[in-house]
Protein backbone atom coordinates (compact mmCIF):
# COMPACT_ATOMS: atom_id res chain seq x y z
CA UNK A 1 0.00 0.00 0.00
CA UNK A 2 2.93 2.35 0.67
CA UNK A 3 3.90 2.14 -2.99
CA UNK A 4 0.47 3.30 -4.16
CA UNK A 5 0.32 6.02 -1.49
CA UNK A 6 3.46 7.64 -2.89
CA UNK A 7 2.55 7.16 -6.53
CA UNK A 8 -0.98 8.58 -6.73
CA UNK A 9 -2.03 12.05 -5.50
CA UNK A 10 -5.45 10.61 -4.57
CA UNK A 11 -5.87 7.09 -3.24
CA UNK A 12 -9.31 6.03 -2.03
CA UNK A 13 -9.35 2.77 -0.07
CA UNK A 14 -12.31 0.65 0.98
CA UNK A 15 -11.43 -1.21 4.19
CA UNK A 16 -13.90 -4.07 4.49
CA UNK A 17 -14.56 -7.44 6.11
CA UNK A 18 -16.10 -10.36 4.15
CA UNK A 19 -18.40 -11.27 7.06
CA UNK A 20 -19.84 -7.74 7.28
CA UNK A 21 -23.34 -7.29 5.84
CA UNK A 22 -22.73 -3.64 4.96
CA UNK A 23 -19.43 -4.45 3.25
CA UNK A 24 -21.18 -6.97 1.04
CA UNK A 25 -23.86 -4.42 0.17
CA UNK A 26 -21.20 -1.90 -0.85
CA UNK A 27 -19.19 -4.40 -2.91
CA UNK A 28 -21.06 -4.22 -6.27
CA UNK A 29 -21.34 -0.42 -6.19
CA UNK A 30 -17.68 -0.05 -5.28
CA UNK A 31 -16.45 -2.40 -7.99
CA UNK A 32 -18.58 -0.68 -10.62
CA UNK A 33 -17.41 2.78 -9.51
CA UNK A 34 -13.77 1.63 -9.49
CA UNK A 35 -14.17 0.36 -13.06
CA UNK A 36 -15.67 3.65 -14.26
CA UNK A 37 -12.92 5.72 -12.60
CA UNK A 38 -10.25 3.46 -14.07
CA UNK A 39 -11.68 3.95 -17.56
CA UNK A 40 -11.99 7.73 -17.20
CA UNK A 41 -8.68 8.29 -15.38
CA UNK A 42 -6.34 5.54 -16.49
CA UNK A 43 -3.81 4.90 -13.70
CA UNK A 44 -0.95 4.50 -16.21
CA UNK A 45 -1.78 7.51 -18.38
CA UNK A 46 -3.62 9.96 -16.14
CA UNK A 47 -2.36 8.75 -12.79
CA UNK A 48 -4.28 11.18 -10.57
CA UNK A 49 -6.53 8.77 -8.70
CA UNK A 50 -6.81 5.12 -7.84
CA UNK A 51 -9.54 3.19 -6.03
CA UNK A 52 -8.47 0.18 -3.96
CA UNK A 53 -9.84 -2.17 -1.31
CA UNK A 54 -8.31 -3.96 1.69
CA UNK A 55 -9.62 -7.11 3.36
CA UNK A 56 -9.10 -6.48 7.09
CA UNK A 57 -9.42 -10.17 7.94
CA UNK A 58 -6.23 -10.79 5.92
CA UNK A 59 -4.44 -7.45 6.42
CA UNK A 60 -5.10 -6.99 10.14
CA UNK A 61 -1.88 -5.08 10.86
CA UNK A 62 -2.52 -2.64 8.01
CA UNK A 63 -6.06 -1.96 9.24
CA UNK A 64 -4.87 -1.45 12.82
CA UNK A 65 -2.22 1.03 11.69
CA UNK A 66 -4.96 3.01 9.98
CA UNK A 67 -7.22 2.81 13.06
CA UNK A 68 -10.02 0.98 11.27
CA UNK A 69 -12.74 0.11 13.79
CA UNK A 70 -15.86 -0.20 11.62
CA UNK A 71 -16.63 -1.80 8.27
CA UNK A 72 -16.78 -0.65 5.61
CA UNK A 73 -14.53 2.39 6.11
CA UNK A 74 -13.71 4.44 3.01
CA UNK A 75 -10.58 6.52 3.57
CA UNK A 76 -9.25 9.25 1.28
CA UNK A 77 -5.44 9.54 1.14
CA UNK A 78 -3.99 12.75 -0.29
CA UNK A 79 -0.27 12.55 -1.08
CA UNK A 80 0.18 9.60 1.24
CA UNK A 81 -1.88 10.75 4.24
CA UNK A 82 -5.51 10.50 5.29
CA UNK A 83 -5.09 13.10 8.06
CA UNK A 84 -6.47 16.60 7.83
CA UNK A 85 -6.08 19.55 10.20
CA UNK A 86 -9.26 20.71 11.89
CA UNK A 87 -8.60 23.55 14.36
CA UNK A 88 -5.45 21.87 15.61
CA UNK A 89 -6.92 18.35 15.75
CA UNK A 90 -5.89 15.65 13.27
CA UNK A 91 -8.90 13.82 11.84
CA UNK A 92 -9.00 10.98 9.36
CA UNK A 93 -10.46 12.05 6.03
CA UNK A 94 -13.28 9.62 5.39
CA UNK A 95 -16.12 9.31 2.91
CA UNK A 96 -19.57 9.57 4.54
CA UNK A 97 -21.72 10.06 1.43
CA UNK A 98 -24.16 7.73 -0.27
CA UNK A 99 -22.83 4.35 -1.35
CA UNK A 100 -24.46 3.99 -4.73
CA UNK A 101 -22.32 3.99 -7.87
CA UNK A 102 -23.33 7.45 -9.11
CA UNK A 103 -22.55 9.13 -5.76
CA UNK A 104 -19.17 7.42 -5.52
CA UNK A 105 -18.19 8.40 -9.06
CA UNK A 106 -19.31 12.00 -8.56
CA UNK A 107 -17.25 12.29 -5.37
CA UNK A 108 -14.13 10.83 -7.01
CA UNK A 109 -14.40 13.24 -9.92
CA UNK A 110 -14.62 16.12 -7.44
CA UNK A 111 -11.40 14.91 -5.82
CA UNK A 112 -9.58 14.71 -9.15
CA UNK A 113 -10.74 18.05 -10.59
CA UNK A 114 -8.25 20.36 -8.72
CA UNK A 115 -5.24 18.15 -9.58
CA UNK A 116 -3.32 18.89 -12.79
CA UNK A 117 -2.39 16.12 -15.20
CA UNK A 118 1.35 16.80 -14.90
CA UNK A 119 1.27 15.68 -11.29
CA UNK A 120 1.70 12.14 -12.60
CA UNK A 121 4.97 13.03 -14.29
CA UNK A 122 6.26 14.63 -11.08
CA UNK A 123 5.32 11.51 -9.16
CA UNK A 124 7.18 9.25 -11.61
CA UNK A 125 10.29 11.44 -11.39
CA UNK A 126 10.64 10.84 -7.65
CA UNK A 127 13.40 8.40 -6.82
CA UNK A 128 13.50 6.22 -3.68
CA UNK A 129 16.35 8.31 -2.27
CA UNK A 130 14.30 11.51 -2.30
CA UNK A 131 11.07 9.84 -1.23
CA UNK A 132 11.44 11.62 2.11
CA UNK A 133 9.51 14.50 0.56
CA UNK A 134 6.40 12.38 1.10
CA UNK A 135 6.98 11.78 4.79
CA UNK A 136 3.59 11.35 6.46
CA UNK A 137 2.53 13.00 9.66
CA UNK A 138 2.22 10.54 12.53
CA UNK A 139 -1.33 9.33 13.03
CA UNK A 140 -2.96 9.91 16.41
CA UNK A 141 -2.88 6.97 18.80
CA UNK A 142 -6.66 6.70 18.64
CA UNK A 143 -9.69 8.41 17.22
CA UNK A 144 -12.07 10.38 19.37
CA UNK A 145 -15.07 12.63 19.50
CA UNK A 146 -16.68 15.20 21.77
CA UNK A 147 -20.17 14.68 23.15
CA UNK A 148 -22.12 17.62 24.54
CA UNK A 149 -25.78 18.06 25.42
CA UNK A 150 -28.43 17.10 27.93
CA UNK A 151 -30.93 14.26 28.33
CA UNK A 152 -34.34 14.40 29.99
CA UNK A 153 -34.85 11.41 32.29
CA UNK A 154 -37.55 10.31 34.69
CA UNK A 155 -36.88 10.20 38.41
CA UNK A 156 -36.31 6.46 38.37
CA UNK A 157 -33.13 4.34 38.07
CA UNK A 158 -31.73 4.36 34.55
CA UNK A 159 -28.66 4.17 32.31
CA UNK A 160 -26.90 6.58 29.98
CA UNK A 161 -24.81 4.55 27.53
CA UNK A 162 -22.31 5.86 24.97
CA UNK A 163 -21.20 3.41 22.31
CA UNK A 164 -20.55 3.03 18.59
CA UNK A 165 -23.71 2.43 16.57
CA UNK A 166 -24.38 2.73 12.85
CA UNK A 167 -27.09 1.77 10.44
CA UNK A 168 -24.52 1.26 7.69
CA UNK A 169 -21.37 -0.08 9.39
CA UNK A 170 -20.15 -3.11 11.29
CA UNK A 171 -17.62 -2.59 14.09
CA UNK A 172 -14.70 -4.62 15.36
CA UNK A 173 -15.31 -4.61 19.12
CA UNK A 174 -11.73 -5.67 19.88
CA UNK A 175 -10.48 -2.36 18.43
CA UNK A 176 -12.90 -0.13 20.35
CA UNK A 177 -11.42 1.93 23.18
CA UNK A 178 -13.94 3.85 25.28
CA UNK A 179 -11.41 5.90 27.25
CA UNK A 180 -12.81 9.32 28.04
CA UNK A 181 -12.35 12.56 29.95
CA UNK A 182 -15.40 14.10 31.62
CA UNK A 183 -15.41 17.89 31.40
CA UNK A 184 -18.80 18.37 33.04
CA UNK A 185 -21.47 15.97 34.30
CA UNK A 186 -24.34 17.03 36.55
CA UNK A 187 -28.05 16.55 37.17
CA UNK A 188 -30.75 19.19 37.18
CA UNK A 189 -30.60 22.74 35.98
CA UNK A 190 -27.22 24.40 35.78
CA UNK A 191 -26.55 26.41 38.93
CA UNK A 192 -25.08 29.84 38.31
CA UNK A 193 -21.78 30.49 40.12
CA UNK A 194 -23.20 33.64 41.75
CA UNK A 195 -26.16 31.71 43.20
CA UNK A 196 -23.92 28.91 44.44
CA UNK A 197 -21.62 31.45 46.07
CA UNK A 198 -24.55 33.04 47.92
CA UNK A 199 -25.75 29.68 49.18
CA UNK A 200 -22.29 28.65 50.36
CA UNK A 201 -22.21 31.67 52.65
CA UNK A 202 -25.06 30.08 54.58
CA UNK A 203 -24.10 26.42 54.06
CA UNK A 204 -20.37 26.03 53.27
CA UNK A 205 -20.53 22.29 52.53
CA UNK A 206 -23.23 22.45 49.84
CA UNK A 207 -22.29 21.93 46.20
CA UNK A 208 -19.23 19.78 46.84
CA UNK A 209 -20.80 16.78 45.08
CA UNK A 210 -22.85 18.66 42.48
CA UNK A 211 -20.36 17.84 39.69
CA UNK A 212 -18.16 15.18 41.26
CA UNK A 213 -16.94 13.69 37.96
CA UNK A 214 -15.79 16.98 36.46
CA UNK A 215 -12.25 16.94 35.13
CA UNK A 216 -11.67 13.23 35.79
CA UNK A 217 -10.03 10.93 33.22
CA UNK A 218 -10.88 7.27 32.69
CA UNK A 219 -8.27 5.69 30.43
CA UNK A 220 -8.14 2.09 29.26
CA UNK A 221 -4.50 1.18 28.68
CA UNK A 222 -5.60 -2.27 27.48
CA UNK A 223 -4.00 -3.89 30.51
CA UNK A 224 -7.12 -5.99 31.01
CA UNK A 225 -7.49 -6.94 27.34
CA UNK A 226 -10.05 -6.03 24.68
CA UNK A 227 -13.82 -5.44 24.87
CA UNK A 228 -13.63 -3.24 27.97
CA UNK A 229 -16.63 -1.30 29.22
CA UNK A 230 -16.11 1.62 31.62
CA UNK A 231 -18.96 1.84 34.13
CA UNK A 232 -19.93 4.66 36.49
CA UNK A 233 -22.42 4.07 39.33
CA UNK A 234 -24.07 7.24 40.58
CA UNK A 235 -26.27 7.72 43.67
CA UNK A 236 -28.22 10.96 43.30
CA UNK A 237 -29.85 12.98 46.09
CA UNK A 238 -31.94 16.10 45.58
CA UNK A 239 -31.15 19.10 47.78
CA UNK A 240 -33.29 22.20 48.26
CA UNK A 241 -32.46 25.36 50.18
CA UNK A 242 -35.52 27.44 51.17
CA UNK A 243 -35.47 30.81 52.91
CA UNK A 244 -38.41 32.62 54.53
CA UNK A 245 -38.34 36.36 54.68
CA UNK A 246 -41.25 38.70 55.46
CA UNK A 247 -43.53 35.68 55.93
CA UNK A 248 -42.94 34.70 52.28
CA UNK A 249 -41.22 31.47 51.23
CA UNK A 250 -38.48 31.71 48.61
CA UNK A 251 -36.59 28.78 47.06
CA UNK A 252 -32.96 29.84 46.97
CA UNK A 253 -31.54 26.81 45.14
CA UNK A 254 -32.49 23.35 43.88
CA UNK A 255 -29.68 21.00 42.97
CA UNK A 256 -28.78 17.33 42.73
CA UNK A 257 -25.67 15.97 44.40
CA UNK A 258 -24.28 12.51 43.76
CA UNK A 259 -21.62 10.02 44.74
CA UNK A 260 -19.71 8.16 42.01
CA UNK A 261 -17.92 4.81 41.82
CA UNK A 262 -16.21 3.77 38.57
CA UNK A 263 -14.82 0.46 37.32
CA UNK A 264 -13.63 -1.41 34.22
CA UNK A 265 -15.34 -4.61 33.10
CA UNK A 266 -14.86 -6.94 30.16
CA UNK A 267 -17.88 -7.79 28.07
CA UNK A 268 -18.79 -10.00 25.15
CA UNK A 269 -20.81 -7.17 23.64
CA UNK A 270 -19.78 -3.87 22.10
CA UNK A 271 -17.77 -1.82 24.66
CA UNK A 272 -19.59 1.18 26.10
CA UNK A 273 -19.16 4.07 28.50
CA UNK A 274 -22.00 3.43 30.92
CA UNK A 275 -23.48 5.80 33.50
CA UNK A 276 -25.91 3.99 35.82
CA UNK A 277 -27.81 6.43 38.04
CA UNK A 278 -30.24 5.90 40.90
CA UNK A 279 -32.21 8.76 42.41
CA UNK A 280 -32.82 8.50 46.13
CA UNK A 281 -36.49 8.58 47.24
CA UNK A 282 -35.36 10.90 50.04
CA UNK A 283 -34.31 14.51 49.63
CA UNK A 284 -32.44 17.03 51.73
CA UNK A 285 -34.48 20.12 52.62
CA UNK A 286 -32.64 23.01 54.26
CA UNK A 287 -34.93 25.77 55.56
CA UNK A 288 -33.93 29.14 56.98
CA UNK A 289 -36.32 30.27 59.76
CA UNK A 290 -35.33 33.76 60.96
CA UNK A 291 -36.62 34.74 64.41
CA UNK A 292 -38.38 38.04 65.00
CA UNK A 293 -37.02 40.89 67.14
CA UNK A 294 -39.84 40.45 69.62
CA UNK A 295 -38.70 36.87 70.18
CA UNK A 296 -35.27 38.20 71.05
CA UNK A 297 -36.67 40.77 73.51
CA UNK A 298 -38.70 38.01 75.19
CA UNK A 299 -35.54 35.92 75.66
CA UNK A 300 -33.68 38.92 77.15
CA UNK A 301 -36.51 39.58 79.64
CA UNK A 302 -36.52 35.90 80.60
CA UNK A 303 -32.79 36.06 81.33
CA UNK A 304 -33.17 39.22 83.42
CA UNK A 305 -36.03 37.65 85.38
CA UNK A 306 -33.98 34.54 85.97
CA UNK A 307 -31.05 36.59 87.29
CA UNK A 308 -33.24 38.47 89.80
CA UNK A 309 -34.78 35.19 90.94
CA UNK A 310 -31.33 33.77 91.61
CA UNK A 311 -30.37 36.99 93.45
CA UNK A 312 -33.23 36.58 95.87
CA UNK A 313 -32.26 32.97 96.63
CA UNK A 314 -28.47 33.29 96.54
CA UNK A 315 -26.97 36.65 97.65
CA UNK A 316 -24.31 37.93 95.26
CA UNK A 317 -20.81 38.86 96.31
CA UNK A 318 -19.46 42.36 95.80
CA UNK A 319 -18.58 41.88 92.15
CA UNK A 320 -20.24 42.45 88.85
CA UNK A 321 -21.95 39.78 86.72
CA UNK A 322 -22.09 40.05 82.93
CA UNK A 323 -24.49 38.25 80.62
CA UNK A 324 -24.14 38.46 76.83
CA UNK A 325 -26.91 37.82 74.32
CA UNK A 326 -26.52 37.78 70.54
CA UNK A 327 -29.30 38.38 68.02
CA UNK A 328 -28.45 38.57 64.30
CA UNK A 329 -26.26 41.70 63.92
CA UNK A 330 -26.83 43.11 67.43
CA UNK A 331 -24.85 42.12 70.52
CA UNK A 332 -26.53 42.82 73.85
CA UNK A 333 -24.51 42.83 77.09
CA UNK A 334 -26.29 42.96 80.43
CA UNK A 335 -24.09 44.08 83.35
CA UNK A 336 -25.30 43.57 86.96
CA UNK A 337 -23.46 45.51 89.68
CA UNK A 338 -24.41 44.97 93.41
CA UNK A 339 -24.43 47.82 95.96
CA UNK A 340 -24.41 47.65 99.81
CA UNK A 341 -28.14 48.19 100.16
CA UNK A 342 -29.70 47.09 96.88
CA UNK A 343 -28.94 45.60 93.46
CA UNK A 344 -28.87 48.04 90.52
CA UNK A 345 -29.00 46.85 86.95
CA UNK A 346 -27.55 48.81 84.07
CA UNK A 347 -27.79 47.75 80.43
CA UNK A 348 -25.10 48.35 77.88
CA UNK A 349 -25.93 47.82 74.20
CA UNK A 350 -23.18 47.37 71.63
CA UNK A 351 -24.07 47.30 67.94
CA UNK A 352 -21.82 45.53 65.48
CA UNK A 353 -22.88 46.33 61.90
Amino acid sequence: MEYFLLRYPILVVNFYAPWCYWSNRLKPSWEKAAKIIRERYDPEIDGRILLAKVDCTEEGDLCRRNHIQGYPSIRIFRKGSDLRDDHGHHDHESYYGDRDTDSLVKTMEGLVAPIAMESQRHALEHKPENATEHVKRPAPSAGGCRIEGYVRVKKVPGNLMISARSGAHSFDSTQMNLSHVISHFSFGMKVLPRVMSDVKRLIPHIGRSHDKLNGRSFINHRDVGANVTIEHYLQVVKTEVVTRRSSAEHKLIEEYEYTAHSSLAQTVYMPTAKFHFELSPMQVLITENPKSFSHFITNVCAIIGGVFTLRNRCPLKQESVSIACVHDQAQWILVLQPSPSFLTASTKIMWHL
